[in-house]
């Protein structure tokens, strides 16, 4: 194969993309793409056959075409850059007209004599003469004139992306501002896109706000959009984050349920669960009625005056099993990440979320309840025991006794950090030993391990000899205290705190399932707090509601939308270009170099479907003892957290990270598992052009693994820091002039983000070439195809669907115009006409 020339440098390791494999691999171009041509590369040889020759028996006629000698001719050398090639051949509607013969040279008496044969000459060569152009032009014309001879793909899915390309701006007609928007900048939008010179351009870092503080801000800010009927927080023109796409795609499946389904299937059940959830009219008609009754089923309690002195450990356990309430310390199930065994999960205890707002002292080393919001947690509570129908002239000593104990509970809490510096977490230790560890400390058992376990997990076997993961074991004994405590204060037996501390966890349970002053008196609470009070949209509440008791139906129904094929293909062909670039980078050291390829060699990527898969009868089965009524949702809310602890066999076999939710790949063992989450659309669909596909999650994928399988680049390899101040360089130079160039310097963290960025899309446009030149017959959108759709694909996507964006000083749709500023694969040059482009140094 022709070696490409070598293009000129600056302290940048990145070449392009035809350099970054292993071997060198031929260039693909797209067919409505022509080749350019290398410096090895000679032009085609003229269309004897296209041109008709002058016939030895017949008159010389007016030359239409240059003689053959004029033709261009294979060049023995290598041909000149592309800026200096030979023009193509003159268009036919410019042809230089035949010139005038004089009177002698043209006899009348031989102009009759041969008109008939010299006329049909005469068109038979014109003709001719035209299909040659017309190949010709076809052949030699720029990328940028040639129009998209791919077919255009036409399905639902496509017209909705069609849709969202129609109201973008198309990278390679504005050129100059379309990048300059940077990801923090606020209020982006199309309108204002390529209008924040000013404002937008990232300062130092140091001179930065918190960007933490900046990203919850624009959380916060998206969370108060009150319009349920908008499927897309980013713009018309803009993908929405994985998230929001997932949670978008179970939203479409549960509303798209056919209703002449039975209803005793679990599909129709979890539809009908959802709907009930969305239908708020009878839940405001019920008002705090549901939670009365459920409330005397429990045995009642002290604040209405009614409460048969029910048993402390046999209300807990009630609690945890069937209505998902952990009140004095929380248990879920997970797996210890010092385990050499992969899917070996454990029960966990924790200490509770706090409804009380506690602070650290980091020079005491205790937790306390914040004096200054104390007023308006008691003010929260006695409105919510208002709205249940109890005045506050009879609620004052409940709500103090249940803001003193949460207070003296809060005191042994500690935040994460602490406890991982201290080691607290990931304890290990078994159910006997726990429960005499605790009688030592606190010679009273106040609480019964076993037995609460026992009961949560249900049917799932619990012994005392089974292994727990303690993550904060002084608040465990501490808590242990305060309970015997405040159970033998005989002078508050008739007062019962402590039930009425669990009744109230209840109702913070199931506030989303009670009437709206509910929900309103908690986010004012909220607000009080200095937090922000989050308004959820209606349909995103229900669908994770739904998820939580039918996450084995909504696994089922998204496994039936997951295209594999085209999901299998795409993560092989991600992959494959991954592993043949990192050879490339320079390392620190050979035995770096060989530890990560080795590692990055010995994984094996896969789609997670190796789970056990439900067959309909089974999903039936397991959820045949649920009954759902659309007119009851509290109830329905009710019976679904009772499912969420009824799932042994998911709970304690289920590999970390492959459920519904699930985004990002992870590491299972030696496999690199994708979870079906990620295809979904508007990021991924079957039937997309593979440009859009490659362009957008193709491009999210392989920012995914570099992250995953390279946390550490920086200290590893060299190229981090130099392709990004060479990116770097590059936009300073766009927006400041060459003058600015290197005028602020980046954080290690920066430099490492602006590679994996940089990276990932030379990864999946290397990934999409290869896939073209498997499947050359791409589609078409929008009249784009191959690499312009593939680019303008990638510009959609959406600051805030990375996690990382914070590193980044602009957005990452800046990256095509590094990459097209050397590239010849791009559909045409990235030039401003009124900034000089000397600010482009070379390749990154």
């Amino acid at each position: 194969m022709a070696e490409t020339p070598a293009e000129p440098q600056i302290d940048c390791e990145l070449q392009p993309l035809s350099n970054t494999l292993s071997e060198p691999q031929p260039q693909l171009y797209p067919l409505s793409e022509p080749q350019p041509l290398t410096q090895h590369d000679t032009l085609p040889q003229p269309l004897p056959q296209l041109l008709p020759q002058p016939q030895p028996d017949t008159l010389p006629e007016p030359q239409l075409l240059p003689q053959p000698d004029t033709l261009p001719q294979p060049l023995p050398q290598p041909l000149p850059q592309p800026d200096t090639l030979p023009e193509p051949l003159p268009q036919p509607d410019t042809l230089p007209e035949p010139q005038p013969q004089s009177e002698e040279e043209v006899k009348p008496w031989v102009w009759t004599r041969h008109r008939r044969p010299l006329l049909f000459l005469l068109g038979s060569s014109f003709c001719a003469s035209i299909l040659g152009l017309a190949y010709y032009s076809q052949q030699h014309l720029p990328p940028e004139s040639t129009p998209p001879a791919s077919p255009p793909c036409t399905s639902p899915a496509c017209q909705r992306a069609a849709a969202r390309l129609s109201v973008s701006v198309d990278p390679f007609s504005q050129p100059c501002d379309y990048f300059l928007f940077a990801c923090g900048s606020e209020d982006a939008s199309l309108s204002t896109r390529g209008r924040q010179r000013g404002k937008g351009v990232p300062l130092h870092p140091q001179g930065h706000k918190s960007r933490e503080a900046e990203k919850e801000r624009r959380r916060g800010r998206k969370e108060r959009e009150t319009d349920t009927d908008r499927r897309e927080k980013a713009p018309a023109d803009r993908m929405p984050d994985r998230q929001t796409a997932l949670l978008l795609t179970m939203r479409e499946i549960l509303e798209a349920e056919d209703r002449s389904i039975p209803g005793n299937s679990a599909k129709q059940k979890a539809c009908m669960f959802y709907r009930s959830c969305m239908d708020t009219g009878p839940t405001e008609t019920a008002g705090p009625e549901p939670f009365l009754r459920l409330v005397h089923k429990l045995g009642g309690w002290a604040v209405s005056g009614r409460w048969n002195q029910t048993n402390f450990n046999s209300t807990l356990s009630l609690l945890m099993r069937d209505y998902a309430t952990f009140p004095f310390f929380s248990v879920y199930v997970g797996k210890d990440p010092n385990d050499t065994q992969a899917d070996k999960r454990y029960i966990q205890i924790d200490q509770p979320d706090f409804q009380i707002p506690i602070e650290w002292s980091s020079k005491t080393q205790k937790s306390k309840a914040n004096t200054q919001i104390l007023r308006p947690f008691l003010a929260s509570y006695q409105r919510l025991l208002a709205l249940l129908g109890f005045p506050s002239s009879s609620t004052g000593l409940h709500v103090g006794l249940f803001i003193s104990l949460s207070s003296e509970l809060a005191v042994a809490a500690s935040p994460l950090q602490h406890r991982l510096q201290q080691g607290l977490l990931y304890q290990r230790i078994t159910i006997k030993e726990l429960q005499v560890r605790v009688y030592v400390y606190t010679l009273s058992p106040a609480i019964d391990w076993l037995g609460c376990l026992q009961a949560t997990f249900h049917p799932h076997p619990v012994s005392q000899s089974d292994h727990v993961l303690l993550h904060n074991l002084p608040y465990i004994v501490h808590m242990s205290r305060i309970i015997d405590k405040w159970l033998n204060k005989h002078e508050l037996s008739g007062s019962g705190p402590l039930h009425t501390f669990m009744v109230l966890s209840l109702l913070h349970t199931v506030i989303p399932a009670l009437d709206s002053r509910f929900t309103q008196t908690e986010r004012h609470f909220s607000l009080a707090l200095g937090t922000t009070g989050e308004d959820v949209p209606r349909w995103r509440q229900c669908v994770l509601q739904t998820e939580k008791g039918f996450d084995t139906v909504l696994t089922h129904l998204l496994r039936e939308t997951t295209a594999y094929t085209e999901a299998e293909e795409l993560i092989q062909n991600i992959y494959s270009s991954i592993k043949s670039k990192l050879p490339d980078l320079r390392w620190r050291d050979e035995e770096t170099r060989m530890s990560v390829l080795n590692k990055i060699r010995s994984l094996t990527p896969r789609l997670s479907t190796k789970n056990y898969i439900f067959s309909e009868a089974e999903l039936n089965q397991l959820y045949s003892k649920v009954t759902i009524d659309e007119q009851n949702y509290f109830s329905n809310y009710i019976q679904s957290l009772s499912l969420q602890h009824q799932r042994p066999s998911k709970l304690f076999s289920q590999t970390e990270g492959d459920d519904i939710w699930s985004i990002t790949p992870f590491l299972s063992g030696n496999e690199l598992v994708f979870p079906m989450g990620m295809f979904v659309q508007p990021l991924f669909h079957p039937t997309y052009p593979r440009a859009v596909n490659f362009g957008v999650l193709g491009s999210l994928m392989a920012k995914d693994i570099l992250h995953l399988l390279l946390p550490n680049i920086h200290s590893q390899s060299v190229s981090p820091r130099s392709i990004g101040e060479c990116v770097w360089s590059q936009y300073l130079g766009v927006t400041e002039g060459p003058g600015r160039v290197g005028a602020f310097s980046l954080s290690p963290a920066q430099q490492q983000e602006m590679w994996v960025q940089y990276s990932a899309l030379q990864i999946a446009l290397q990934a999409y070439n290869q896939s073209l030149k498997k499947y050359p017959g791409d589609s078409s959108l929008s009249g784009l195809s191959h690499t312009h759709l593939f680019l303008t694909s990638f510009t959609q996507i959406n600051c805030d669907s990375d996690p990382y964006h914070e590193f980044m000083p602009f957005e990452p749709s800046f990256l095509v115009t590094v990459i097209c500023g050397y590239s010849d694969l791009c559909p045409m040059t990235l030039t401003c006409p009124n900034k000089p482009q000397q600010h482009l140094l070379g390749t990154c």
